[in-house]
């Protein structure tokens, strides 16, 4: 029985980057053997168990066949005579496909090293072709590693497989999952360009082809260094979109309710919101209530940074005092009085309350 750490831990100790989660794989033991040393079986469709005492994860060594289209039609062989370099060949791309054993010498079968040194994400076999979510995880790592290229035929592959509809075999949630991770990456954009570039973006998301991309992934980087949240980046590839494309994307994604919602305001009031500048006090009162504004505050806020985002990514020389015009007009109208007002004439609650309001938006624009 032997152990070797795989995967990304390898990768990263190799680039000086922070390791976060170890994981190991076993050679020449079986579930029985593991137990018996105290591992807890965890894994469902193959032997993957947790130390005793650290918990990370240890994968008995496995090889794959596949047995039917899409990511889930594999059958697992999970052997003591399963070797090492069999386990890394099932692996997506050589620089995961590196393994260091208990002395501390490096496995690399595969030329994962050297990859990493020439800074290219390479696949490691034919086999990457079994297993369409490899193209939304390639487009993940240009994501995380901005500095890398995608090598051509690993490219080439991908295109393939989109031209072959093996990735429309992907469900919804397996997009998202891998979409969202993508998205908290340091250049979110290029997970977006590499799946244009392989064919698979209006595979996986139709409705791309209605986005201005250009512009989308533009307002993407800026949500990006300004280090904001998951549902402010994903609300930016819809600030400039119509809300039914927005909708019809969300659907389809089954994106969660905090991400959808963002997203389908920015369409609907991103053109409003970044000429707010256009619009008279009463128009602006009628924008801050569309957003919804009043109840959810902290949620309008998001939505003027994802705007803003859009804004700034456009050109629009105004963006920030756009923002801030909007910022003044909300104060102004949540610091009227309403049960004041209300008092004063009780028989035309809502509309003294709105002129209130328009009345107290228009003194603080005007300052």
């Amino acid at each position: 029985m032997k152990v070797y750490a795989v995967g990304g831990a390898v990768r990263d100790e190799l680039l000086g980057l922070a390791v976060k989660d170890r994981d190991y794989v076993v050679v020449g033991a079986t579930p029985e053997q593991m137990v018996r040393l105290g591992y807890r079986p965890v894994g469902r469709d193959f032997p993957v168990f947790l130390h005793p005492q650290t918990h990370e994860e240890y994968a008995l060594a496995r090889t794959e066949r596949k047995t039917a289209r899409g990511y889930r039609g594999f059958q697992v062989h999970a052997a003591p005579d399963v070797t090492l370099e069999q386990d890394l060949a099932r692996r997506d791309l050589t620089i995961n496909a590196i393994a260091r054993d208990a002395q501390g010498a490096l496995v690399d079968p595969f030329g994962g090293a050297a990859d990493l040194r020439a800074r290219v994400l390479r696949h490691v076999g034919p086999a990457f072709a079994e297993d369409p979510v490899r193209v939304l995880r390639v487009a993940r790592f240009a994501a995380r590693f901005p500095a890398f290229r995608v090598a051509d035929e690993t490219l080439a592959l991908m295109r393939r497989m989109a031209a072959d509809g093996e990735v429309d075999a992907l469900v919804p949630e397996r997009v998202w999952q891998e979409f969202a991770k993508g998205l908290m990456e340091d250049a979110p954009q290029r997970m977006f360009e590499t799946l244009a570039a392989a064919g698979a973006m209006t595979r996986v998301l139709p409705e791309w082809g209605s986005l201005d991309a250009a512009r989308a992934l533009a307002a993407l980087g800026v949500a990006a260094e300004r280090r904001l949240e998951l549902a402010q980046r994903f609300a930016t590839l819809f600030a400039a979109a119509d809300v039914a494309t927005a909708e019809a994307a969300c659907r389809r994604l089954r994106c969660p309710g905090e991400c959808r919602d963002l997203a389908v305001l920015a369409a609907r009031h991103g053109a409003a919101m970044r000429e707010s500048g256009r619009l008279d006090p009463a128009a602006l009162l009628d924008l801050l209530a569309g957003c919804d504004a009043f109840r959810r505050p902290d949620r309008f806020a998001a939505l003027l940074v994802v705007v803003d985002c859009d804004a700034a990514a456009a050109g629009h020389e105004r963006h920030y005092a756009e923002a801030q015009r909007l910022v003044h007009a909300l104060n102004a109208a949540r610091g009227v009085d309403a049960a004041g007002v209300a008092a004063r004439d009780p028989q035309n609650v809502a509309d003294a309350i709105r002129a209130a309001r328009i009345a107290a938006i228009a003194s603080a624009i005007s300052q």
